[in-house]
């Protein structure tokens, strides 16, 4: 038992040294610029007057109130672009809606007060 003791006390030093120089050291540089964020704001709507849908678009018989989702880009300027239906009522209230849309005016989006384009979904519920 003696020899087994006395070989673990001689290695234990280059144990030791062996698991302090693997140890890894950082070679990272910390960045001298570094950006900081006033924020984010999504876009809000302005002006969406030309968002009419007609009263009969629902027809007489079906549910009384139905959701079309949009998608969309609001750009710079705060126009809308690119208007894609994703889930459809019918072809009137979807042609209405898309057409209120690209027709409305919006407060852009903005990211670190510099206005920037966001893809925006919007769900609008048409009730008869």
């Amino acid at each position: 038992m003696r020899p087994t003791l006395l070989a673990a006390l001689l290695l234990s030093p280059v144990l030791t040294a062996s698991a302090i120089a693997s140890t890894p050291k950082s070679d990272a540089v910390t960045p001298k610029n570094v950006r900081i964020s006033t924020g984010v704001t999504g876009p809000e709507i302005i002006d969406n007057s030309a968002l009419r849908i007609p009263s009969g678009s629902l027809g007489l018989y079906g549910p009384s109130q139905a959701k079309v989702v949009l998608t969309f880009q609001v750009d710079e300027k705060g126009n809308a672009q690119g208007v894609r239906v994703v889930k459809s009522v019918n072809p009137t209230v979807d042609a209405a809606a898309v057409d209120g849309i690209l027709k409305s005016h919006f407060r852009p989006a903005k990211l670190d007060n510099t206005a920037v384009p966001m893809e925006l979904s919007l769900t609008i519920v048409v009730q008869r």
